[in-house]
């Protein structure tokens, strides 16, 4: 990953909603770097692509036996294939457990 002033302001603003939220969504256009962006921003995480037909099918049908698999916390990628709706995360935690990324357009608040 480059370290342009842009992906370390990125990088900066990722690792900050980490602390401040238990879950980080990162939205974007394809192919423009979302998952090097959080796979080099959270190094230690579990990488989990849902593109993969078998992970798919168990978080679609099993959404808390697939969450509770990463208790440590993971990257989600492609989550826009099988929306989790309940991430099992508590208010007010502070740390960030799950990180979705998706390239379909969201509503999410932009990281400020």
């Amino acid at each position: 990953m480059s370290t342009s002033p842009v992906s370390r302001t990125l990088t900066a603003r990722l690792r900050g909603a980490a602390k401040r939220y238990p879950v980080v969504t990162l939205a974007g256009p394809r192919q423009s770097g979302k998952t090097t962006l959080v796979r080099a921003t959270f190094p230690a995480k579990t990488w989990v692509s849902l593109e993969d037909p078998d992970v798919r099918t168990f978080a679609h049908d099993d959404p808390r036996g697939f969450l509770a698999r990463y208790a440590d916390g993971a990257i989600f990628d492609e989550v826009q294939r099988a929306p989790i709706r309940d991430v099992s995360s508590s208010p007010g935690r502070g740390t960030s457990r799950f990180r979705p990324t998706s390239a379909k357009r969201s509503q999410a608040a932009p990281l400020s």
